[in-house]
């Protein structure tokens, strides 16, 4: 018999601060096939960083009244606050909106607008012909674009707790428009769920950054901050029907609503991210956030990548700065006509070996730009292969930017690998077992 599960209902008022919910204990819901083996399972041993140190299990252990199927962000709330640091199980049945109301329904940026902002009267205001480009926005409309984005900020942002399985029911469980932040807590898995489109409503110009100005957003799909023992598996991260390609430019800059897919910052370590899709985004993913975050990320940030699928990202993927990181059997696909900054970021002071991975671009890319120099860190990056031809990463990138040249050494030798498949055939690999609702093909 399958274990009576728990289903939320919950009351939820979006557009405060409080919120009360209530929950009801419902009959048992009948299991898709990604059934209690999914649920309940662990990381397996040597599976990477967050299998140092102890193990990472999640809910595994959640007990029947501390399993729940929710479908709307005020039951998912209520799911972590009933259970709080137990083990648990939450089930993601359907589409849960960040951006909604009480009863689930997605509501529009207007919902949070206060103190009479509207887009059109911030344009006016700040239009560097008006105000100028030396000094960033201040006065009634900044201090409303301030106001409404922390509306926004307490319906997008969702606190994980410790000892929590997040996990997709079937093969369409997504979650849009919210920010999961799995922050300062331990042994937390999220699985086979679709991330998309965490968008900021409410971004911010400023006219003092880079050359030109730029547009200012925050919220990532989601965020390991603080948090140690996180397992990301099988997971699909995008904007999803709002790339950044079909943005309006405003001051000449891309109205940017979109930051990170997925960060893992401030102090984060033992992290293992596995057989997940990130694509068709700009500001990937960022391990380590600061140059000035030492005190905090040296010793920590120790994440393993594998058998992940990039495509078509711009840059960051990842930017590494301090940490001990371990990305092998990844495939990073550039089509042609993408936009293409950098793939490998080496920030201040990391520890990043990049080995065995598989890389495809377009004819006449330069290679030279999968590595980009950032600060002064040396890596380890053998055995990777472009266009099906085994490559020499940092030779390559040395020969192309004299400029920034790369030292070899990243100091430290990774052991914490279940299997390292031949790069010839990670592509096949990846492209067959990686992201959403693909779980059961591990």
């Amino acid at each position: 018999m399958p274990a009576r599960m728990r289903h939320v209902r919950a009351i939820a008022v979006v557009m405060g601060c409080a919120s009360l919910a209530l929950a009801v204990s419902l009959p048992a819901q009948a299991s898709s096939h990604h059934g209690k083996g999914t649920e309940r399972a662990v990381l397996p041993s040597g599976d990477g960083w967050a299998a140092a140190e102890g193990s990472t299990t999640g809910g595994a252990k959640a007990t029947p009244e501390h399993i729940y199927t929710v479908s709307n962000r005020a039951e998912l709330i209520a799911a972590f606050e009933d259970a709080g640091d137990a083990p648990k199980i939450v089930r993601i049945a359907g589409t849960v909106h960040g951006n909604s109301d009480a009863a689930g329904t997605p509501i529009g940026c207007e919902a949070y607008q206060q103190g009479g902002y509207t887009l059109e009267k911030y344009l006016a205001a700040y239009d560097p012909a008006v105000w100028g480009t030396d000094e960033v926005p201040s006065g009634p409309l900044e201090d409303a674009r301030v106001a409404s984005a922390k509306l926004q900020a307490a319906a997008v942002n969702v606190n994980v707790p410790s000892n929590t399985t997040l996990v997709g029911v079937g093969k369409d469980a997504t979650i849009i428009g919210a920010s999961l932040q799995v922050k300062n807590v331990s042994n937390v898995i999220v699985r086979n769920i679709s991330f998309e489109d965490t968008y900021d409503c409410f971004p911010q110009w400023d006219p003092t950054d880079g050359d030109q100005g730029a547009w200012n957003s925050e919220y990532d799909n989601l965020v390991v901050y603080g948090s140690s023992h996180v397992w990301v598996d099988h997971n699909t991260f995008s904007d999803g029907d709002r790339p950044d390609a079909d943005q309006p430019h405003y001051f000449g800059q891309v109205y940017q609503q979109h930051d990170g897919l997925f960060d893992i910052v401030r102090g984060a370590d033992l992290v293992t991210v596995s057989w997940n899709v990130l694509k068709d985004h700009d500001k990937t993913m960022l391990i380590g956030n600061s140059d000035g975050a030492g005190a905090s990320d040296r010793g920590k940030l120790r994440v393993t990548l594998h058998h992940n699928l990039f495509k078509d990202v711009k840059e960051r993927a990842p930017r590494v700065r301090f940490g001990q990181v371990d990305s092998y059997n990844n495939y990073f696909a550039a089509t042609k006509g993408a936009a293409y900054g950098y793939t490998y970021g080496i920030g201040a002071e990391s520890h990043l070996v990049a080995e065995h991975n598989a890389f495809t671009v377009p004819a006449g890319f330069d290679k030279a730009t999968i590595l980009k120099k950032w600060s002064e860190s040396s890596l380890t990056a053998g055995n990777n292969y472009v266009n099906g031809r085994k490559t020499d990463l940092i030779a390559v990138h040395n020969a192309g930017v004299p400029a920034e040249q790369l030292t070899e050494g990243a100091g430290w030798t990774p052991t914490l690998r279940t299997k390292v498949d031949h790069p010839l055939v990670v592509p096949l690999l990846v492209g067959l077992k990686a992201g959403a609702g693909k779980t059961s093909a591990r």
